[in-house]
Formats: C-alpha cells, sequence, structure tokens
C-alpha cells in the first residue's frame, strides 16, 4: 500500500515538472478557433483525416471548415479564400501542379493571394530513427512570394532589380502565363523571341530577412545562414544578401553567414549539423527543405507552414511526396507524420501551446518506439495505425 502511494506521489511530480507555469491564458483565449481545411490530392484526405482524429481525441479548442480543392482547377474558388481570410488558419493536404502546359500551381496561387511570404521548414532528427547523420536540427525559412532566377538582368528602379530570360517560343504549344510568379509575356515579332520578366524586389528581401532573424531571436537560434548564388545572379542574389547584411547588423546576438546555393547542397548531405537556421529566396529554398528533410529523416515527418502578416498555411514541409501515389492510396500507408507535427505548429500559433506539447510529444513516443511505422520510415503499418497508437500515447 504504502508502495503504491510512493508510485502515485511520483507520477505527479513527474507531472507537476512538466507542466509549464509560463503560460497564462488571455480571457476568451478557450474559445473554440475556425481553420479552413482543404483535404488536397492524394494522400491528402488520408493525413487530413488523421489529423481531425487526433483533435477529437483531444478535445483541442478548434473546429475545421472544409472545402474541396484539387490541383487541376484554375483557381482556388473564392470561398475558400474568403474562409482563410476570416479563419486567418488553413492546415492543407497536398495539391497535385500538373507538369507542363499552362495550368499555375495553386499552392502559389495561395500564397500569392494572401501574402505567405515566408515558408518555414523544420528538419530535425526524431528519437528512434536512424540516419546517417545526427544532431540534426535545421529551420530553412524561404521567400515565398517572388519568382526565381532568369539569366539577364538590370536594375529598373534603385531597389528593384528584374531579371530576363530570352526562350525560343514553340508555336506548337500554347504560352505559358502565370500571375504567382510576377511574370510578364513579352513577344518580339522581329526575333520571334519571347522574354519573361521576373521581379525581386528589395522590400520582400529585407522582409524574409527580418523574419529569419526575429525567428532565430525567439526561438534561442544561434545562427542565421543566407544561401544564395550572387556570383552569378550579381543583381538579384546581390540585392538579397545586401538585404540580408542590412538586418543582420541589428541583431548583433545571432551569427550570420553567407553561402553560395550549390556549395550549401554539398555541405547539407557532408555535414548538415553545421546549419541552424537559412533563409533563402524562392527557388533554392525549396530545393536546400527537400535535401534536409531528406537527410534528417525523410519528407514524411518534417513539419512546416507559410506565414504572412495576417494568415498562416500548415502543410507537409517539404513537398516532395506530399501527394503520395497510387499505391499508397489504395493500401492507405500514407504517412501522418509530418502533418500531424505541422498541426503542432499550429496548434502553437494558435496560442494552444499545451494541446501542441501533448500531439508533439505522442507523435515522438510512437516514432521512438517503432511498433508503428509507414513504409517510409522501414515499417509496414497503416495511416491509421499510426493515428491510433498516437493517440493512445496522448497524456
Amino acid at each position: 500500500m504504502w508502495g503504491r502511494s510512493r508510485v502515485k506521489a511520483s507520477v505527479s511530480v513527474l507531472q507537476a515538472m512538466r507542466r509549464s507555469v509560463t503560460y497564462m491564458p488571455r480571457p476568451g483565449d478557450g474559445a473554440p478557433r475556425g481553420v479552413t481545411l482543404i483535404p488536397g490530392d492524394g494522400i491528402g484526405p488520408l493525413v487530413t483525416e488523421a489529423v481531425e482524429q487526433v483533435m477529437e481525441a483531444m478535445h483541442a479548442p478548434l473546429y475545421f471548415e472544409r472545402y474541396e480543392v484539387h490541383g487541376d482547377m484554375r483557381r482556388v474558388p473564392e470561398e475558400v479564400l474568403d474562409s482563410i481570410r476570416k479563419n486567418k488558419v488553413c492546415l492543407k493536404g497536398g495539391l497535385r501542379t500538373p507538369v507542363g502546359g499552362g495550368v499555375s500551381s495553386l499552392n502559389v496561387q495561395l500564397r500569392k493571394d494572401l501574402d505567405l511570404y515566408a515558408s518555414l521548414v523544420n528538419c530535425f532528427n526524431l528519437p528512434g530513427l536512424p540516419t546517417r547523420h545526427h544532431n540534426v536540427d535545421i529551420v530553412v525559412i524561404r521567400e515565398n512570394t517572388e519568382g526565381e532566377y532568369a539569366g539577364l538582368e538590370h536594375e529598373v528602379v534603385p531597389g528593384v532589380v528584374e531579371s530576363l530570360k530570352a526562350t525560343q517560343p514553340n508555336p506548337t504549344k500554347p504560352l505559358f502565363h502565370s500571375s504567382s510568379f510576377n511574370l510578364v509575356l513579352y513577344y518580339n515579332r522581329f526575333t520571334h523571341y519571347f522574354c519573361f520578366s521576373q521581379v525581386m524586389s528589395k522590400f520582400c528581401s529585407q522582409r524574409i530577412a527580418k523574419y529569419a532573424f526575429e525567428y532565430a531571436y525567439l526561438n534561442n537560434r544561434k545562427k542565421v545562414t543566407a544561401v544564395h548564388k550572387a556570383n552569378i545572379m550579381k543583381l538579384a542574389d546581390g540585392l538579397f544578401l545586401e538585404s540580408c547584411r542590412q538586418v543582420a547588423t541589428k541583431y548583433p546576438g545571432i551569427k550570420y553567414n553567407e553561402i553560395i546555393v550549390d556549395n550549401c547542397c554539398m555541405q547539407l548531405v557532408a555535414k548538415p549539423e553545421q546549419f541552424d537556421v537559412m533563409v533563402t529566396p524562392n527557388l533554392y529554398g525549396n530545393l536546400v527543405a527537400n535535401t534536409a528533410a531528406g537527410i534528417a529523416g525523410g519528407t514524411g515527418v518534417m513539419p512546416g507552414g507559410n506565414v504572412g502578416a495576417d494568415h498562416a498555411v500548415f502543410e507537409q514541409g517539404a513537398s516532395a511526396g506530399n501527394v503520395g501515389n497510387e499505391k499508397m492510396v489504395e493500401q492507405k500507408k500514407a504517412n501522418p507524420v509530418a502533418l500531424l507535427l505541422s498541426s503542432a505548429m499550429m496548434l502553437r500559433h494558435l496560442q494552444f501551446p499545451s494541446f501542441a506539447d501533448r500531439l508533439e510529444t505522442a507523435v515522438k513516443r510512437v516514432i521512438s518506439e517503432s511498433k508503428y511505422r509507414t513504409k517510409d520510415l522501414g515499417g509496414d503499418s497503416t495511416t491509421h495505425e499510426v493515428v491510433h497508437a498516437v493517440i493512445a500515447n496522448l497524456d
């Protein structure tokens, strides 16, 4: 009897030690929050359903407004954008982007229409998940709204650089047009060449740099690395570096350095633990984030989100494999871990930190115990088996 009492007392002490005393909610913070839900394509409905099940099991103070959006649509329906503008927060599965043709990415359109200028992907080792490299904990922060690079450049006005790319037309194919990448199509009827005008601005470079340093400061990170190709893209990437350097002077407690993107990729696969926070232009960030995710444990376990001044959209951090394949959908063996961890990020964004901690702890326990893992992590579990295991591990 005495022994059982001592065990109960020890458990109570451990629970008290884990409980945070620093978060004091404001009156009304417990009111349920609306979240726009876009299941998306491929494995999207499977993994978003997994999140719904876990949120219901936790009795999390939120509710979902579900909308069907698919990558082959010409535009994101206006009622979906209105819902996100109202709720301020969205959770989404992957949207398949058709390769080639004139259909623009709805993922990019969402970021543009809502000015979600910062993409954040956290790539880190999960306890119990074997990887080649250890002590990896990288946050890739990517500029999300401006287009990436062309070969010819000139400065339009001070602070705005225009890149031009000349491509020979193919009369058998339709003209490509995308408002999502700040692209404007020009045609010279004498030379029969098209030119795409692509804009990189000082304003957007400075605000992504500021966001990266602010993130590092608020999360006790020690270093910010700017990834660039300014040895070739001297004006566009030069402008990006200039902006990063200016912002860095305002954060003397954070180390700042720069790395060329090709060297960056080599260093990532050789010694990824040297990186902390990485800030990049649009295209480089996509490549760096997917590489870092593969090194740290795979794209199926890395969380991420897109944020602007007014709205946030949370999704699987690394884009590779976010819609899966038909076989994975049929067998219902998609990995829900990335979106579950992204949902923990979302809960913190909504100022529900204890729910976020419970969810993240449960997911890490399941990974560490290694009993329930999907095929990409070396197991053979279904999505629902992983979800039930996470629910069983909720405190």
